[in-house]
């Protein structure tokens, strides 16, 4: 209708005095203007009638005040000129995203961008550079004395000068960060080496607030050059449900509380360990707690390590070792190196941490510590020294492959243990090592599989630990039996075995297995009572079959999918998963007993 747009109130939200408004109302403050007018409108006769009516009316985050609708000159950039740059540096390949399905949402926002308002009117933050003369003329300088300059030269005299009170947006300011905290406009050494970065970390629900805004302002002030050239979209920490935190829900993790009764670096690993590409992170306290006892199966490694005089010896070049089990763990060692040094590049941190978490936890702590306490303190010095030196040297290689992840337990490990006063941040990543594999390596790994399955074999069957049957193999091959005999001492030990005898047959009552093609036999026959050993796996069966039963016929109800909560059903199913994987263990277990 072209009528004017004014204001009807003041900035305390009283009635303005304008001619648009009756005289009575002036003055007024709003909501006794609001009554006064209906008052008069009911007293005119005018009012037809009156209904409660909902209706979304917006307050303040922090007064709780309602909120008015108020015309104010604001600043706005012409973002649609510096989307364009923007746009086409992620479509040449420039910076990419990571994953790459998030371009799609980076594109929508830039290609339907709109004039971007950056002034605010709040107390905190970058006042924006911007005075006014008397008449009103506009003068934008980068500070108060350059005003002054600029403004008498437009007048021809110095004029009192008044300065905009409103403040930029934080994410106008925060689009500058990659340059301005290098001493940009200034072209000093630190702009000239970390101008461009080579990777961003950051959330998908600030692709527009913050990396578009940085790409922006990044190639209009840095000569079309990229703040960037990577962007790596990491995924939300929800509940353990899958549902988002909220205070509403009660659902919230504190991370200091989490830190305090895990640890930093608990919480830390087991961030990286979930956060695997395009997934969500589900949060669970189980999980937490056993990346803390991560920790401490790494410091009493360390320990005893220390103890045993590994971590004086001097360091060795790996690739040099002689003795069968040093050779396999600079093997397992290298295979470490290259997947997570791989898993990194690809920003994939959950394989990254996996592989890490594997390496440690059984191939260095399980196994190799176990298996090298023997020779610590063997009489062949010359092999004792060789693998105090392997021990040690892998150790620190380790304690540097997990510092991106751990970087409080591995400084504090590097200072305690070895004694050093350089910062493994500072030190250089481990490359790997190209190790040969030869047979001494291949039979270690035939000696590890042929424990496991032991052991495996005795947790089924419930065989007592203190008893010690005699194991029994056929059908080995000859690297199979050099490893056996190689390694007997090992094997009669970690498996806890009476003897290791080759036979043709097993004779009854003997749990069965195999191992990379060998068969192997546990006489259990004068250790445990088989026939009530067949009746309890017999019940068990029968016990575990009638609860796959019934979880089936749940998640086979179409309506019991349709209605029950996500997390529910995401939970039956892992229990028959897990019911699933019980059964197959029990009806292996009585297949033993033959």
């Amino acid at each position: 209708h072209g009528l004017p747009l004014i204001n009807l109130m003041t900035a305390t939200a009283s009635m303005e005095s304008i001619p648009e408004i009756p005289e009575k109302y002036q003055g007024l403050d709003r909501y006794d203007a609001r009554r006064q007018i209906l008052a008069d409108l009911d007293a005119q006769g005018l009012v037809e009638r009156e209904e409660i009516v909902e209706n979304v009316v917006p307050h303040g985050d922090r007064s709780g005040v309602v909120i008015e609708p108020w015309l104010m000159d604001q600043w706005y950039v012409n973002a649609e000129e510096l989307a364009k740059p923007a746009i086409k540096a992620v479509e040449e390949g420039r910076t990419k995203f990571v994953p790459e399905r998030w371009n799609k949402t980076y594109f929508e926002w830039m290609r339907n961008i709109q004039p971007w308002c950056i002034s605010r009117q709040l107390w905190w933050g970058h006042r924006i550079p911007a005075w006014y003369g008397p008449d009103g003329q506009v003068f934008v300088e980068a500070n108060e004395a350059d005003a002054i300059d600029a403004a008498a030269k437009h007048y021809g005299k110095t004029v009192p000068l008044t300065r905009d009170e409103d403040v930029l947006d934080t994410w106008f300011s925060s689009g500058l960060w990659p340059f301005s905290t290098l001493g940009w406009p200034d072209q000093t050494a630190e702009l000239k080496r970390y101008y461009p970065g080579d990777v961003l970390v950051t959330g998908f629900d600030i692709i527009f607030f913050w990396v578009a805004r940085m790409m922006m302002m990044g190639m209009h002030f840095m000569d079309g050059e990229v703040p960037f050239r990577e962007v790596y979209i990491h995924a939300l920490v929800r509940d353990e449900k899958g549902q988002k935190m909220s205070k509403s829900k009660g659902n919230v993790l504190d991370p200091l509380e989490l830190i305090d009764q895990y640890g930093a670096d608990s919480l830390r690993f087991t961030l990286a360990a979930m956060a695997a590409q395009g997934r969500d992170i589900k949060m669970s306290t189980t999980r937490l707690e056993g990346y803390r006892n991560f920790t401490t199966k790494i410091w009493n490694a360390c320990r005893f390590l220390q103890m045993n005089g590994c971590t004086r010896s001097a360091s060795i070049d790996l690739r040099t070792v002689n003795e069968p089990i040093n050779k396999w763990i600079v093997s397992e060692y290298s295979d470490a190196i290259e997947k997570t040094t791989k898993a990194i590049e690809l920003y994939r941190f959950n394989e990254a941490a996996d592989a890490l978490y594997h390496f440690i936890w059984n191939s260095y702590c399980n196994w190799y510590v176990e298996l090298i306490k023997p020779s610590l303190n063997d009489d062949n010095a010359s092999a004792a020294a060789e693998t105090r030196a392997t021990a040690s040297t892998i150790l620190a290689g380790t304690l540097r492959l997990l510092h991106p992840f751990m970087p409080f337990l591995t400084e504090e490990l590097n200072r305690e243990i070895f004694a050093s006063d350089d910062l493994l941040i500072g030190a250089s990543w481990p490359a790997p090592l190209g190790a040969d594999e030869g047979d001494a390596v291949s039979e270690l790994r035939f000696v590890i599989q042929l424990i496991t399955e032991i052991r495996y074999i005795r947790a089924e069957m419930n065989v007592p630990l203190s008893a010690k049957p005699v194991l029994n193999i056929r059908g080995c091959t000859e690297l199979q039996q050099r490893a056996i005999d190689n390694q007997q001492a090992a094997l009669l030990r970690l498996a806890r075995l009476d003897g290791i005898t080759i036979v043709d047959s097993f004779v009854n009552g003997s749990a069965r297995g195999s191992v990379d093609g060998m068969e192997i036999g546990l006489p259990l026959a004068d250790i445990l009572d088989l026939t009530a050993e067949a009746a309890r796996l017999n019940k068990e069966i029968a016990r575990v079959t009638g609860e796959i039963e019934k979880i089936a016929k749940k998640l086979d109800n179409p309506g019991f999918i349709a209605k029950a909560p996500e997390d529910v059903v995401a939970e039956n199913r892992r229990r028959l998963d897990e019911e699933n994987t019980r059964l197959n263990g029990l009806t292996a277990a009585l297949k033993r007993l033959g």
